[in-house]
């Protein structure tokens, strides 16, 4: 059985990204404060914030940056950050957003797959930034000198030796007049595991994006009386969706912090009056349960929203009545979705544990995990499939992946676990896939198992997610010793920290126990299910 949406359905949004989040509100809200620093209170208004992007636009033009180029962009959270995007965007390039703590290694092999010419950074940063670039065959000291790989590093605040965005401000070149198909070209390509491989460019083109932020319309109603607070990640899909285009879409006023610090966190609210949060799990913890909650006025608090993980339904209650807010509540969607199928909308409850109800024009099927070409009925469990304008082109030079994950019919398989109530409410329950969320942020198991193997006294790993004291899922590692004296005197914490000297910190193993095999089928994949039943055993 399909499921359709209680909504009208939205025509598709060809408009180029930027022109659809800041085309309207640029000219109807243009005196007004899109984004805030929630540290030093600066202000980009909605006038210079459209005025900053076609300046970025210009100079990248001028740089030689032309349609159908990538541009990697490697920071935390800052008001540049959205006018690097949309500033881009217009100049006709792809952003492929990278995790601000991704190590030189791992950002080089993001740059290579995704073709990056062009790399924005900050200077903290910087050095992280040069040394991927140097691996992928850029040269240090001038422009355009990296052949096939990264042209330029460019800087969002300064740096000696290295152009600034911030100057781009005043850059005089014309304004480049690309002409995007919103239907077939790239706006973003963000990185995703997908499933349990090592991480693949997801083709979201500006019809994905700029279709989806419509269909959240009828759930998601904002205006310019809101007030966010951005502290999750704008590099993930979840920030860029939620916290910059969605709202700078509306006319809303978007408080920037670069890092979750909870004092900070709860200093902005108290200060920016902001009314609206859109957190992950960890950040709805702390609100419920940590002292210092209680030394802020969050009064103007009116909404709050839980995604990128599973959220329990306590929790959630918890933090709502704390907070004197509705129970928080919670979103459902993925990256390859652009991102979102379901929400909770924001003026309508919804029963425990229920993550949303179905966008406009998204179908979704739930399939047998017997037999996947049978859906089940009303209430029962299955695979989640999702259908609609949101679906991702593919992934970036992965046909075989991208046939996977999306069959003939335009399914794409989500290798999560769900079923739907009478009313049409989701509640998502597991996953197939073996992927592990840690804080909201993907973890590719297969990613750690191959650093682990480089040990030469490791015969053999596995990694799967275990919840930790708190009840988030962390990764552990089942690891072999080698036979002879460097495998007999390795300890836990040899492996943790020969891990963590290797992965940026949102990846590290957290746990480790050491074995006589590791379980694999014949065909030497590994049975984390196996694992999984054994962990539980152990209570």
């Amino acid at each position: 059985m399909i499921h359709h949406s209680q909504y009208a359905d939205v025509p598709p949004v060809d408009e180029p990204i930027h022109d659809a989040v800041l085309g309207r509100s640029a000219v109807e809200f243009g005196d007004r404060a899109a984004l805030v620093d929630g540290l030093d209170g600066s202000v980009l208004t909605y006038a210079q914030l459209d005025a900053f992007t076609r300046r970025i636009a210009a100079a990248l033009a001028e740089a030689g940056l032309r349609k159908g180029d990538v541009l990697a962009l490697h920071s935390p959270n800052t008001l540049v950050f959205p006018a690097v995007f949309h500033g881009a965007t217009r100049a006709g390039a792809a952003v492929s957003t990278v995790h601000p703590l991704a190590t030189a290694e791992e950002l080089a092999r993001q740059l290579r797959d995704s073709g990056a010419r062009w790399l924005v950074t900050v200077s903290p940063l910087l050095e992280t930034a040069r040394q991927a670039a140097e691996l992928c065959g850029y040269r240090t000291g001038g422009t355009g000198q990296g052949e096939g790989g990264i042209q330029e590093i460019f800087v969002c605040d300064a740096a000696e030796g290295y152009r600034s965005v911030l100057g781009m401000r005043e850059s005089a070149a014309p304004e480049p007049h690309v002409e995007i198909d919103p239907a077939r070209d790239l706006a973003a390509l963000p990185y995703s595991s997908g499933t349990t491989s090592l991480p693949k460019g997801v083709m979201l083109t500006h019809r994905n994006i700029a279709t989806n932020l419509a269909q959240l319309d009828p759930l998601m109603p904002a205006g310019p009386e809101d007030r966010l607070l951005a502290v999750l990640p704008f590099f993930h899909i979840y920030g860029l969706t939620a916290l910059i285009n969605a709202p700078l879409r509306k006319g809303a006023a978007v408080v920037v912090l670069p890092r979750f610090e909870l004092g900070q966190f709860l200093a902005a609210i108290e200060t920016h009056r902001v009314n609206v949060l859109y957190v992950a799990p960890p950040i709805v913890l702390a609100l419920a349960k940590h002292p210092d909650v209680d030394k802020y006025d969050l009064s103007s608090l009116e909404f709050v929203l839980s995604a990128a993980a599973p959220l329990d339904a306590e929790l959630a209650v918890a933090c709502g009545e704390r907070l004197n807010v509705p129970v928080v509540k919670q979103a459902y969607g993925m990256t390859e979705l652009s991102p979102g199928t379901h929400v909770v909308p924001r003026y309508e409850s919804a029963p425990p544990g229920a993550v949303g109800k179905l966008l406009p024009s998204t179908e979704m099927r739930v399939a047998s995990l017997v037999d996947p070409g049978r859906d089940v009925p009303e209430g029962e469990e299955g695979e989640l499939l999702f259908r609609g304008p949101q679906v991702m082109k593919g992934y970036l030079g992965r046909t075989g992946e991208t046939d996977a994950m999306i069959d003939a019919d335009g399914w794409l398989r989500t290798g999560d676990i769900g079923r739907v109530d009478a009313d049409g409410w989701l509640y998502v329950v597991d996953r197939v896939k073996e992927l592990i969320k840690y804080k909201g942020y993907q973890v590719a198991p297969a990613e750690l198992e191959a650093v682990l193997l480089t040990h030469p006294a490791l015969a053999d790993a596995a990694v799967i997610g275990v919840p930790d004291e708190s009840g988030n899922e962390v990764p552990k590692a089942f690891v072999v010793r080698q036979q002879g004296a460097a495998g007999e005197a390795l300890t836990e914490d040899d492996v943790l920290a020969y891990v963590a000297e290797r992965v940026a910190p949102y990846k590290k193993v957290r746990r480790v126990e050491f074995t006589q095999t590791v379980p694999r089928a014949l065909s030497g994949k590994i049975l984390r299910r196996e694992l999984r039943a054994a962990e539980a055993e152990k209570g």
